[in-house]
């Protein structure tokens, strides 16, 4: 055990003789904290959409077992509202997304589209209400559209709507996920069909549109899988390792995404969105006086040398404890 020992040093001592410290200025790297959820109440975050009318707030909603409630976070974390659904009742929230009503006017959409027992629900329903000009605790009006799925029942997390034509969809949360298309227009008093129309990754716990909807997302626990307009996948990224991950949404310029997590005080990551699929064309880095690239300084620059010997004080540990156990 003392080899073993010795070995976890010395390979840790070079770890961080290879590694640089992270300068202030580069702290805050693409990939960081945007804000907690401060709010003790939000404790199963489990959808997440940036506001039209009040730039830099997210809307979300606890998982199952909350009263019908939507709060409106601001960049800060802090709860700027709290606004109750009047006459409802939440049986399985799982989604938000920000659309528009018949009107035309900024609407925030509720998914109750869980269903934890795989297709105990012979329905579902979507509720939407008008996004509010002041964030004042209140309550709201909102319209119910009762869903059903046109091939049977089935669990559902993630939920996006097309800026472009308001339609709704609904990506079913199982190993062999699928994007289901509600009418071109939602009515009440009427079950509205879902049907199938693609193919979504396994297991997906969120989805949403960029703003201009030229492409749109879906997230898993681990990775967010990014979709040009027709639904081809163009892009994959690895997300941040959360506690229970469960939201995505874009910010209003569409260059970044924001991931969310279940847990009190759970922090809100902001990730910015690959090359190609931004609004506008990201700037190249520019050249400093060595004449290096910026990306070549810093972290970055050493990520694939610091991951090799992580892999090899990893596999060298394993070799040592096994060796130990067969003398």
């Amino acid at each position: 055990m003392r080899t073993l020992v010795r070995y976890l040093a010395a390979a840790a001592a070079v770890l961080l003789a290879v590694t640089p410290a992270v300068p202030a200025s580069a702290a805050r790297g693409p990939n960081h904290i945007a804000f907690r959820m401060t709010d003790p109440r939000i404790d199963e975050s489990s959808g997440i959409a940036a506001g039209i009318r009040h730039p830099g707030v997210v809307y979300t909603v606890n998982d199952s077992g909350d009263s019908a409630r939507v709060f409106a976070v601001g960049p800060d974390g802090k709860t700027r509202a709290v606004l109750k659904l009047s006459g409802f009742v939440a049986r399985d929230w799982e989604a938000v997304a920000v659309g528009r009503d018949e009107r035309g006017r900024p609407s925030v959409y509720v998914g109750d589209i869980g269903d934890n027992l795989d297709g105990a629900w012979p329905n579902v329903a979507v509720f939407r209400f008008t996004e509010p000009a002041d964030l004042t605790d209140r309550s709201v009006h909102a319209t119910r559209f009762r869903l059903k799925y046109a091939a049977g029942a089935r669990n559902a997390e993630g939920m996006m709507i097309d800026p472009r034509t308001n339609r709704l969809y609904v990506i079913s949360k199982e190993f062999s996920g699928g994007v289901f298309e509600a009418p071109k227009k939602l009515r009440s008093g009427h079950m509205n069909k879902l049907r199938r129309v693609g193919e979504a990754p396994s297991v997906a716990t969120d989805a949403a549109y960029a703003p201009d909807g030229s492409s749109f997302v879906i997230r898993t626990y681990f990775g967010a899988m990014f979709y040009d307009r027709i639904g081809h996948q163009v892009s994959t990224s690895f997300l941040p390792s959360q506690k229970q991950g469960e939201s995505i949404t874009y910010t209003r310029d569409g260059r970044n995404v924001l991931i969310g997590s279940e847990g009190k005080k759970s922090p809100v990551w902001q990730v910015p969105v690959p090359d190609g699929l931004r609004p506008t064309p990201t700037p190249k880095p520019s050249a400093g006086a060595d004449g290096k690239k910026a990306s070549d300084d810093g972290v970055g620059g050493h990520s694939t040398l610091t991951g090799l010997i992580i892999v090899l004080v990893v596999a060298g540990a394993g070799w040592l404890i096994l060796r130990r156990r067969r003398t």
